[in-house]
């Protein structure tokens, strides 16, 4: 029964330095999206700025595409103070393991659908602008143009953030194999990979 009992409590012992590392990894991945939303955001203040005053002050396909940036980034404002929050809000959290795995894949996948979106936004933006050159529009061409730089945006900015969180989840997949047995304080728990 010792026996039993000082394994128990070595392996108790080992795996609350593990969970150290888990949190640490877990502080990692809220703070890559945290500065991610920041930049998405500072990005979506200065259009919004940028195409105001454009919009008010130009006339033309310029117009158009200062009117473009500046409604486009009102979603990308939305978007960052969204994530931002959430960032905020999971700043204390202590996830167990398979929280862990589960947020990080979900954050993965949304920047690598992100991704996808952003090439048919920037595919998009370049008909825009070939159909206002057919059509001769003006606000064609400003929307095209205004769409296929945001499009380039958004996925320099998707692939940055997912080319990060998958740095860190290749961490997390590691870390998880190497420890398989976990204790959060009141219990003792395996991690499982299928």
């Amino acid at each position: 029964m010792k026996k039993i009992l000082v394994l128990f409590l070595l392996l108790i012992s080992i795996n609350c330095l593990a969970q150290d590392s888990l949190q640490t990894l877990n502080f990692e991945r809220n703070h890559i999206k945290n500065t991610g939303m920041q930049v998405l955001g500072s990005w979506a203040i200065a259009n919004i700025a940028v195409g105001g005053i454009g919009w008010a002050s130009t006339n033309g396909k310029t117009k158009y595409f200062h009117q473009m940036n500046a409604i486009w980034n009102v979603a990308n404002l939305g978007a960052a103070i969204l994530g931002y929050t959430s960032t905020i809000n999971d700043k204390n959290k202590t996830d167990t393991p398979e929280e862990s795995l589960k947020e990080q894949n979900k954050l993965e996948k949304i920047f690598l659908v992100n991704g996808g979106l952003d090439v048919i936004y920037i595919g998009a933006g370049v008909y825009l602008n070939h159909r206002g050159n057919m059509n001769n529009s003006d606000q064609s061409r400003g929307y095209g143009s205004a769409v296929v730089l945001q499009g380039a945006f958004l996925l320099l900015f998707d692939a940055t953030m997912y080319t990060s969180e998958r740095r860190i989840g290749n961490k997390l997949r590691k870390f998880l194999m190497k420890n398989p047995i976990t204790f959060d304080g009141q219990k003792v728990g395996m991690v499982v990979s299928f």
